[in-house]
């Protein structure tokens, strides 16, 4: 038996993809300042970690103009939203096992 900690998908496991994911789900598209603002990156890092989901096929990337403003676009791919809810099955299995051990509990342990 393997511990569920093996089947994190380390692209999508990182706090910042994960984030992207879980804000890009919430969407039907998610404009790149949002996601800068929301998640308290810089437009580098941000760029770094949208290219790493683009590569994956996880997100697709849309530029485009928004009067005279350049704008862009990002939105989970069906891969990216069966990854998404993976990650977050394989993240309940794991709060499950830690519950369900009882050696786990600090209230457990005496004093």
């Amino acid at each position: 038996m393997t511990h569920p900690t093996n089947g994190l998908d380390d692209v999508v496991h990182q706090r910042v993809r994960l984030g992207i994911l879980a804000v890009a789900h919430e969407a039907r598209r998610v404009e790149f300042g949002f996601l800068r603002t929301t998640l308290d990156l810089t437009t580098g890092n941000l760029s770094q970690h949208l290219t790493v989901l683009e590569k994956a096929g996880l997100v697709e990337i849309e530029k485009g103009y928004e009067g005279k403003r350049g704008r862009t676009w990002i939105h989970l791919t069906a891969a990216g939203k069966r990854a998404l809810y993976d990650e977050i099955s394989q993240l309940k299995r794991i709060i499950r096992q830690v519950e369900e051990n009882p050696a786990a509990d600090p209230a457990s342990k005496p004093s």
